[in-house]
């Protein structure tokens, strides 16, 4: 393995607590952007997720400017906008406008599922008369159109006979980088034949990372914006002092994960010794630690250790860590120190 270390990077889905408002967990979530920010973190993407208990993440473009305002250095992205909620060119103008308001600092994540229930997905998608049900369809489409819309130059659109000038806004000057997210082979075709840069979700799949690599590499038409394929790896991380302390801290959020899995009841996240008291039955036991063998649950040392291994396999020199470490009865509200512990000791 080679000497350099891998850059790593945040994924955040701004959790809330049984003792939190939204308020405060936008209030850890600033304060945790901040430490990646001076620990030399390389970019901090904001997830897109409605109606959910335990995820204030419901807009990533109004958090990408919160915590591109709070920070100096980070490129702060979308990880990612789910495109078939929105209208392509509501998407451009955002991203546009904050490409222009931190220049060279944004990057725009594009996935393709709903990031809610079905019932959520239907009020964001005809709720304001605005997006049809043939978004899933027109994926590559949109992908298109949001691409163009915000070149300097935008688009023509075609009406009567006269050709219509369109643009996300007046003057760029820049572009964000704009990637394509999936956890299956859909994306990781459609960003090779686009000629993309492409994540897969690896901290929420969990299998077929290789196999959906493999295919975007394989795969990959150069394009102008990009020469050759470019991806890095997402992972699940909770690192303490001690390999104890970290699965204790892990616990909240496996549970959730679990609730999700199995069509259990979410809930805002439980605390460290709410979580302890929690009985599973054998069958949900052995899926919780299924997934923790696939996350990062360590102490400092074998945790960057691991990160190291996974970067070596899939062969990135990035990774985006999703550090999902819960909090101890008692913690400040508008703090998340074991978050912030994650980062401070991989970085």
């Amino acid at each position: 393995m080679s000497d350099r270390r891998t850059a790593l990077s945040v994924l955040d889905l701004v959790p809330v607590r049984g003792d939190q408002s939204t308020s405060d967990a936008i209030a850890a979530t600033l304060s945790l952007a901040r430490v990646a920010d001076e620990l030399g973190y390389r970019r901090y993407w904001l997830a897109e997720h409605h109606n959910m208990p335990a995820v204030a993440a419901t807009n990533p473009p109004v958090l990408i400017a919160l915590v591109a305002a709070a920070t100096s250095r980070l490129r702060v992205g979308s990880g990612g906008v789910m495109l078939p909620n929105h209208a392509p060119l509501v998407v451009a103008e955002q991203f546009a406008l904050l490409e222009a308001t931190f220049p060279g600092r944004i990057d725009l994540g594009i996935g393709r599922a709903p990031g809610s229930d079905p019932v959520t997905s239907y009020a964001l998608r005809h709720g304001a008369g605005g997006v049809s049900d043939e978004a899933v369809t027109k994926f590559p489409e949109y992908v298109d159109n949001v691409l163009a819309m915000m070149e300097p130059d935008g688009v023509g659109l075609g009406i009567q006979g006269r050709t219509y000038p369109l643009k996300a806004t007046p003057a760029a000057r820049s572009v964000p980088t704009i990637w394509l997210l999936g956890s299956s082979d859909y994306s990781a075709r459609l960003a090779a034949e686009k000629g993309m840069p492409y994540v897969f979700a690896h901290h929420f799949s969990g299998s077929g990372t290789a196999e959906a690599l493999e295919l975007y590499r394989s795969g990959f038409r150069p394009s102008p914006e990009l020469a050759e394929p470019v991806t890095f790896l997402t992972v699940n991380a909770v690192v303490a002092q001690t390999e104890e302390e970290a699965r204790r801290l892990a616990l909240p959020q496996l549970l959730a994960m679990v609730a999700l899995r199995t069509g259990g009841e979410l809930r805002p996240q439980l605390s460290v010794e709410e979580a302890e008291k929690v009985e599973l039955p054998p069958a949900h036991r052995d899926l919780l630690e299924q997934m923790a063998r696939r996350w990062v649950i360590d102490a400092p040392e074998p945790a960057r250790a691991r990160i190291e291994e996974l970067a070596a396999t899939y062969d990135v020199d990035e990774v985006m860590v999703h550090p999902v470490a819960g909090a101890w009865t008692g913690t400040e509200p508008g703090a998340s120190p074991a978050r912030e512990q994650t980062l401070r000791l991989l970085g």
